[in-house]
């Protein structure tokens, strides 16, 4: 069976995992059968149908099936916030020469449960069909109220689960940004930091070296005070696509500083990430940007950091010795790599 898509939101409510991208029908169909299987067996009819509307889509089987006449037959009776009970519809002016009564298949009987929403407006109805006249006592319509009742908690369970999902789904996305640079839209410091933390962690337990490139573009600032924030920022931007281009998907690079970056390499040697040092090196020099009109040359200063060289080393002395590394390059000539070295360090600065 095919529910309509003029149904969804409401098939959504009836899913386990409602706020998901797309509902199931057939698992929408097995919610609403039980409900139908049970009206069938309380009221002893010939048949029992919950309609959040469209019936005929769903019930899109030969025109001239039983089920496809008597849910043409519910879906024209439409619906209604009141109980509506018909002993016998041959009696009923309104309806005693509608083809479905006055011939094939003759249905006889039908009462109408309306179903309410959260916000109590109407949103469905169930319908009892049947080709004999039943005495539909108080009795009755109470069984009949306590399973629309029955329909309308399955409902309500379903909103409170989409809007569970709609929270989570905010609030992850909420964490997400907390940890995104809002302008380059990569991680920030403190999701690099944290990044270097579990791979240092995972690296040791595997036995496997990390090493850290601690990266600075040397003419941000002086851009940022010639042309402003948002095109120095843009001319970051292009940068740190080029350096992204030149790691593994699962290396993470991050916005450490203003004009420097973080690239955290798990399961390099000193001597892996000497390679991945230049290349980022020779991608981000190889060509020149234009600025508001003018070529301008990229140059870069890169320290290095290994675990190979600084075994069981904490991430803040991680970051400490490739920053060291770094100034050293600062000072040599431009575009420059400089490894840190456990032996020279001190004397590197």
């Amino acid at each position: 069976m095919v529910t309509s898509a003029a149904g969804v939101s409401r098939m959504d409510l009836f899913l386990d995992g409602a706020g998901s991208s797309s509902a199931d029908p057939n698992k929408y169909e097995a919610k609403i059968a039980r409900f139908e299987r049970l009206g069938i067996r309380l009221f002893g009819v010939a048949n029992c149908i919950v309609s959040f509307g469209n019936l005929r889509e769903r019930f899109n089987r030969s025109e001239q099936s039983m089920v496809s006449i008597e849910a043409a037959f519910c879906e024209m009776l439409g619906f209604s916030e009141e109980i509506r009970v018909f002993n016998n519809l041959n009696f009923e002016e309104e309806y005693a020469n509608h083809p479905s009564v006055k011939g094939e298949p003759q249905i006889v009987f039908c009462a109408q449960h309306p179903i309410f929403d959260t916000d109590n407006q109407c949103v469905g109805s169930i319908y009892l069909i049947d080709y004999v006249e039943h005495a539909f006592d108080d009795e009755s319509r109470l069984l009949f109220a306590d399973l629309a009742v029955m329909v309308e908690r399955e409902l309500t369970i379903g909103a409170v689960k989409a809007h569970y999902a709609e929270l989570a789904k905010q609030i992850r996305n909420l964490k997400r940004d907390a940890l995104l640079d809002p302008v380059l839209g990569m991680w920030n410091r403190a999701a690099i930091t944290r990044s270097l933390g579990l791979e240092l962690e995972r690296c040791q337990k595997a036995e496997k070296p990390a090493s850290l490139l601690y990266i600075s573009i040397n003419q941000y600032q002086s851009l940022k005070e010639q042309f402003g924030s948002s095109v120095s920022d843009a001319f970051l931007l292009k940068v740190a696509s080029r350096m992204r281009s030149c790691i593994r998907p699962f290396d993470a690079l991050g916005r450490f500083e203003s004009d420097a970056f973080l690239i955290v390499l798990p399961g390099a040697s000193n001597l892996v990430a000497s390679a991945v040092a230049e290349r980022i090196r020779l991608a981000v020099i190889s060509r020149a940007e234009m600025v508001n009109d003018d070529s301008v040359e990229i140059e870069i200063s890169m320290g290095i950091a290994s675990t190979s060289v600084f075994p069981n080393v904490t991430p803040e002395v991680l970051v400490a010795n490739a920053e060291k590394a770094l100034l050293t390059a600062k000072r040599l000539e431009r575009n420059r790599i400089v490894q840190a070295e456990a032996d020279q360090l001190d004397i590197l600065l």
